[in-house]
């Protein structure tokens, strides 16, 4: 096992990992916050509908309030429920928000991929903004 996923690994065994289903139910909740944290270049194949493109390099940067890069809708006190390609990324993600004092954060083990793969419908962005 490579040092980096050793440090996914770590990061999954100390999180909450969401099925694909069990995410389906998190939806059902108005107040849950979706994250896709992958580059604007892999939403190709879709996104999950009503998630928020929030880069991985960025994330820190949008969810701390006292950044000026901030946004709305990142609040500690807020279920958060990201998710990634494969679920690495969402892992270490959620890992970081810990660190930012979200204490309501989970994240769609297997990523987009899983749920794809169980049939679930995504949105493909419009690349015009």
């Amino acid at each position: 096992m490579t040092p980096l996923m050793f440090m996914v690994a770590v990061a999954k065994a100390k999180i909450e990992n969401l099925t694909p289903a069990g995410l389906e139910g998190e939806l059902a909740h108005p107040d849950v916050l979706l994250v896709d944290v992958r580059e604007p270049d892999e939403t190709g194949n879709g996104i999950i509908l009503g998630a928020v493109l929030v880069p991985r390099g960025m994330l820190e940067f949008r969810a701390d309030h006292g950044s000026p890069f901030h946004i709305d809708g990142f609040e500690p006190r807020r279920r958060v429920v990201v998710y990634s390609a494969a679920g690495y990324r969402s892992a270490l993600a959620v890992r970081s928000l810990h660190e930012l004092g979200y204490d309501d954060v989970a994240h769609l083990g297997g990523g987009l991929k899983a749920w794809i793969h169980e049939g679930r419908p995504v949105t493909v962005p419009d690349p015009t903004g």
